[in-house]
């Protein structure tokens, strides 16, 4: 999908989930047409002429000031994700550029040490199409099937959306999926030129239904906190809270960290997981290398 059709389809979704009473409008009798707010509507709440916010939605957001961004952003009631996005929108150009390879940088090694220094929680850093870069023993044993399945740099989106193993992992697998989708709309937007994020979001519409369909909602996510209820083939649920950083040193590396609350069954479970990991990782250690 160009540009125009993210612009013309971002506006016109977040149009279509507005009713006028939502939206502080009279509600006038009669059937309506359209579902949602008129385009004319939007233009009276946003402080622009119609033809101009026709236009907008068109998907000409070229020129459009900050302050006509904001109007619309407060008229379509978006929240600060779907701002954020439609400021990348705005800011990209309507005709592609050349799109590159990387996005993001490789960890450098101290990362490997300070994710080796968190021994008692899955740590690990990721970039914008969710590739695991490095992890510590933790987020080794808590994703083995994902890690074991995938080759190096193993992708979560990939894993989600085409390992059926994925369903039985995940206990809210359709709420992931829906964030998932979410977090690469709204990272294609800030990184349009990355040729390894538009090649993953074509495999995931090619070969998953559920994908394309959660991407045609124009829905957009971040992933910086919250609880993710995971099931564990070795050490039964877990319900975990995670946490997120991008890494001051490099940008476009994210620090993703799982705890459980203290005291919890899930923290028990992680705790035996952790206990298995470390003595699978002494097994290994002991192994004497063959002779000759």
């Amino acid at each position: 999908m160009n540009h125009v059709d993210d612009v013309r389809e971002f506006l016109s979704s977040r149009r279509a989930r507005l009713t006028p009473e939502q939206a502080g409008l009279p509600a006038y009798g009669g059937h309506r047409r359209v579902k949602g707010l008129r385009r004319e509507e939007v233009a009276l709440l946003a402080g622009v002429s119609v033809d101009y916010y026709v236009r907008l939605e068109r998907g000409n957001l070229s020129g459009a000031s900050d302050s006509v961004l904001e109007s619309l952003a407060r008229a379509l009631q978006l929240d600060d994700i779907e701002r954020e996005y439609l400021y990348d929108l705005a800011h990209q150009s309507p005709t592609p550029g050349p799109r590159t390879g990387a996005a993001s940088p490789k960890p450098r090694p101290v990362i490997q040490q300070v994710l080796d220094a968190i021994t008692d929680a899955p740590a690990w850093v990721r970039n914008n199409r969710h590739d695991f870069l490095a992890t510590n023993r933790m987020a080794r044993a808590l994703h083995a099937l994902m890690l074991e399945r995938q080759p190096h740099p193993a992708n979560s989106a990939r894993f989600i959306y085409l390992d059926p193993a994925a369903r039985d992992f995940f206990r809210e697998w359709e709420h992931v999926a829906e964030d998932v989708a979410g977090f690469l709309r709204q990272e294609a937007a800030h990184t349009p030129h990355d040729k390894a994020l538009q090649e993953l979001i074509g495999e995931l519409s090619t070969q998953s239904p559920e994908f394309r369909q959660n991407w045609a909602a124009h829905n957009v996510r971040t992933h910086r906190a919250g609880t993710k209820k995971l099931h564990h083939p070795l050490v039964g649920d877990l319900d975990l809270n995670f946490e997120s950083a991008e890494l001051g040193s490099q940008p476009g590396l994210i620090l993703v960290v799982y705890t459980a609350a203290p005291g919890s069954s899930s923290a028990d479970a992680l705790a035996l997981l952790g206990s298995l990991a470390a003595g699978e990782h002494v097994r290994e250690a002991s192994v004497e290398p063959p002779l000759g």
